[in-house]
């Protein structure tokens, strides 16, 4: 464990590396983010990140990060929960809750619970009505490597009241080191999309992918506008495959007991003045968010799938991110 840079408050940022199968992982207490990955026999990070502590209270402030309580939009900043209404913070052009609002857990410094070689668990503990959410939750991850190079993310939640909770992982892939994402394809393994406003609010449609610009059944170049929720199932299951990103050279095969899948092709990426990993700011297109999660604006869809945890309950997600060249 290292020293990384210190918070506004005066807080230590701690960044932790982690290696398996020839794969090495640095994760920052900022956040819980995953600032680093890569391949021994690759010789660029497959995931955008910076060396700059700031960059990640700004422009980079969701990139590598576990995002929540409730990962993308909730429209409105509010919903209602067993006939009461919340009110959120609204950090979306005044308009939505994005990400758990300005108070989200990107935001928060985790703490270091355990540390091995390959391994290291972080927990964040989110008081009673923090960004307008109900609940005190205990919250804790653990990132992993095994012996083929699989990174495993395992999110684990309790709480002491009902409350929303669906959290994401927030990483920006990119598998060929360019900060460009024409050489990509992308495979996602789903029937049927979330049809959005245009606040990126779902309408409440559950729509075919087949004949729409959302078919990614047979891996193709990616859209630079897409950024839409892929329905991968109605319930929480066993790990099963949820895409695919693949180069020449490279591929990323994620699998996650989640039932939805965020794809956003980064076409609206702006680091400046930041550095990324090379040295130069990230720009439209740099890289790829794939975040299986919960769909979005679920608390305030009766006809989605329920993401609200209860008292006694155990939440748990488990993603696998297993990269290979070849």
């Amino acid at each position: 464990m290292r020293h990384f840079g210190t918070l506004p408050d005066g807080s230590p940022v701690e960044a932790v590396t982690i290696r398996g199968g020839g794969a090495t992982a640095v994760v920052l207490t900022q956040g819980a983010r995953l600032q680093d990955f890569r391949l021994a026999d690759v010789a660029h990070p497959l995931i955008l990140g910076s060396p700059d502590l700031t960059a990640y209270l700004g422009p980079m402030r969701f990139f590598g990060a576990i995002v929540g309580p409730v990962a993308n939009r909730i429209a409105g900043g509010r919903f209602m929960l067993n006939d009461r209404a919340f009110a959120l913070e609204r950090n979306e052009a005044g308009k939505t809750t994005l990400h758990g609002g300005e108070t989200g857990f990107s935001q928060q410094n985790w703490n270091v619970s355990a540390v091995a070689p390959d391994a290291v668990s972080l927990q964040y503990i989110r008081p009673d009505g923090t960004g307008g959410f109900p609940g005190t939750l205990d919250v804790r991850a653990r990132y992993s490597l095994d012996q083929s190079g699989c990174l495993t993310l395992e999110i684990t939640a309790q709480t002491d009241a009902p409350t929303p909770f669906a959290p994401a992982f927030h990483g920006y892939w990119d598998l060929s080191g360019q900060g460009d994402l024409g050489a990509h394809r992308l495979h996602v393994h789903a029937d049927t999309y979330l049809p959005v406003d245009g606040d990126q609010i779902p309408t409440g449609r559950v729509a075919p992918v087949a004949e729409t610009p959302f078919d990614y059944r047979r891996p193709r170049e990616l859209d630079p506008a897409l950024d839409h929720n892929f329905c991968i199932a109605t319930e929480q299951g066993p790990l099963r495959p949820v895409c695919q990103l693949s180069t020449s050279s490279l591929s990323l095969d994620v699998e996650s007991t989640e039932i939805g899948l965020q794809v956003h092709a980064g076409g609206s990426l702006d680091t400046r003045p930041f550095p990324g990993h090379d040295g130069k700011p990230y720009g439209p297109g740099a890289g790829i968010a794939l975040e299986p999660q919960f769909w979005p604006d679920t608390p305030n869809h009766p006809t989605f799938p329920n993401a609200t945890l209860l008292p006694g309950a155990t939440y748990r997600q488990i993603t696998r991110f297993s990269a290979r060249t070849g």
